[in-house]
């Protein structure tokens, strides 16, 4: 084919063995279409092709990929709206009958069909890294690291303490969308037993959203290249990130309130020195 067609926020490019969908930048472009930048989705990893009448004198031409394919809709676990799907492509109706051409060329382009067996579609890339209620989320291709809030993290992930997880021993993520009541974001070990999950909030492998925390395009992209890698078993980082070293003030901070997490009973006075130790060793 290599054609282009521009629709609403995006504009795709039609080539032999892959659709290349290039996403706009602007104030009414979803932003997680903005952090996604552009994907280069192979034709082997769509199933069908669907046009439908849209909202208002509009069309929309959507691909419909092959279940496991991307790791971005197998981590979202279809809690997008249909605003949020990176697969539809909006387009005035009077570009109908040009839209219905290339919907029946990939059709006739389109070879793979049933689940895939490996991702397809290429994750978001490392480093990444978003903001929680209780804590910072990142992730540089290889581990996830936690660092909790003192203003938002429960005793129970003080006590804990910041956590690190190799993607070498973890089995998949848990993303439950910011727009949803009780969002989070938690990683699964390898060995996930069947018992009860513990609460997100006091789980030190769960990060919990909340109002300005978390949103989607920050934290679904990041959940995605978790499970990319956890597929993959050995991603790694494009840009790897140097450890920072921790601001005094913000040392200082913490072990202020783990001293109030001491005068109130709820962290133990060997816990207490074990985990000042570890924040002083990190100025």
């Amino acid at each position: 084919m290599g054609d282009v067609l521009a629709g609403f926020h995006a504009v795709w490019e039609f080539g032999p063995d892959s659709v290349l969908i290039r996403y706009e930048r602007g104030i009414r472009t979803p932003k997680l279409f903005q952090a996604l930048g552009e994907r280069r989705v192979p034709l082997a990893a769509l199933e069908g092709v669907s046009l439908a009448e849209g909202k208002r004198g509009t069309v929309v031409l959507r691909l419909r990929p092959r279940a496991g394919a991307d790791p971005l809709l197998e981590a979202a676990a279809g809690q997008l709206p249909e605003g949020l799907d990176p697969y539809r492509l909006v387009l005035p109706a009077e570009r109908e009958t040009l839209a219905e051409y290339y919907a029946d060329e990939l059709r006739d382009a389109l070879t793979g069909s049933g689940p895939a067996d490996r991702h397809l579609i290429a994750a978001p890339e490392a480093p990444l890294h978003f903001k929680a209620y209780d804590g910072k989320a990142s992730f540089d291709g290889t581990s996830v690291r936690f660092r909790w809030s003192w203003t938002g993290a429960s005793s129970a992930k003080w006590k804990a303490g910041d956590q690190r997880f190799a993607v070498a021993d973890l089995g998949g993520v848990e993303w439950r969308s910011p727009e949803a009541f009780e969002g989070y974001l938690r990683l699964l070990p390898n060995d996930a037993g069947a018992g009860d999950p513990v609460p997100p909030d006091q789980d030190a492998a769960t990060v919990v959203f909340g109002l300005g925390y978390g949103p989607v395009h920050e934290s679904l992209p990041f959940a995605a290249a978790v499970l990319a890698a956890v597929r993959t078993r050995g991603a790694v980082p494009a840009v790897p990130a140097a450890a920072p070293r921790r601001d005094p003030a913000d040392i200082a901070e913490r072990i202020r309130h783990l001293g109030e997490l001491h005068q109130a009973g709820l962290v133990t006075d060997e816990e207490f020195s074990t985990k000042k130790a570890e924040l002083l060793a990190e100025l």
